[in-house]
């Protein structure tokens, strides 16, 4: 399949994949050329790294050096050479065609295009209740503490100028964690540690419609509950290391530690 992109930026596509092997069978092929893919392979036991391989040629596979869909995406963000960086699941939950929205959201001055299953022109075919409520939840007290206005908290779905990375200190790859253990972020947790660093750092963020589809085959790794925990400590933790930082101004404007920019971020929203 061929999707007209934008030709300036060059593009990465990081797919994080745990025993995803049926899945990426029907995923890898429809996804766009462009300057890189790279498979993020979760230590899979199901040939999911062949697979990848077999079905799209010139595919990178990698495989992540810790556990959990966070590190995997990190591992990918740090290998990745690209100019713009898309989060893509391996499960078939994303829409391929989508891709050229979220880029040109990029190309037109965001540094951040954030998909969104709840503006106009989104939605979800797979969301449950219970996620769903928690979802709106967690989103709404995002907002509140960290003085954003996004309509989407715990979405994947995701890309960004490569160029903000190092503004978002993200747990790195090389990292080890305890007896192979995940550290802060490796989890699910990812999407909302990246809303609060954006939050922090002032990044422009756009909102872009997103269907959720359903998962192909398998059954997803997300715990509501576990990871509905994680989501909240997160929250919590990055709104009470930003208050630490600016208590941290001194009375003659020195500081002990870097001051946090301004709470408000900018953000705006794009139909289809």
């Amino acid at each position: 399949m061929t999707i007209p992109l934008p030709t300036t930026p060059r593009i990465s596509i990081i797919v994080p994949a745990r025993n995803e092997a049926k899945n990426l069978e029907i995923v890898l092929p429809l996804l766009p050329d462009v300057h890189e893919i790279i498979v993020v392979d979760g230590h899979s036991v199901d040939g999911t790294a062949e697979v990848a391989r077999r079905v799209r040629p010139g595919v990178e596979v990698i495989t992540q050096t810790r556990k959990g869909k966070g590190n995997a995406l990190v591992c990918g963000f740090e290998h990745a050479t690209g100019d713009i960086i898309v989060m893509f699941d391996a499960d078939g939950s994303a829409d391929p065609d989508e891709i050229p929205r979220f880029v040109d959201a990029l190309v037109q001055g965001a540094d951040v295009s954030k998909g969104s299953r709840y503006m106009a022109g989104g939605a979800s075919e797979d969301i449950t209740f219970h996620r769903n409520l928690g979802n709106r939840g967690l989103n709404l007290l995002t907002n509140i503490l960290l003085g954003t206005r996004h309509s989407d908290l715990c979405y994947g779905y995701n890309a960004f100028w490569r160029r903000i990375l190092p503004s978002l200190e993200l747990p790195a790859a090389h990292i080890p964690g305890a007896e192979g253990q995940m550290v802060w972020g490796d989890g699910f947790e990812i999407e909302t540690l990246l809303t609060c660093r954006m939050a922090e750092n002032r990044l422009h963020v756009v909102e872009v419609p997103s269907v959720e589809l359903p998962r192909i085959h398998g059954e997803s790794n997300l715990n509501a509950v576990t990871d509905g925990l994680r989501v909240l400590r997160t929250v919590l933790d990055e709104r009470m290391k930003r208050w630490g930082r600016k208590r941290a101004v001194g009375p003659a404007g020195f500081t002990a530690t870097p001051a946090a920019p301004a709470p408000a971020e900018r953000a705006e929203s794009i139909g289809r």
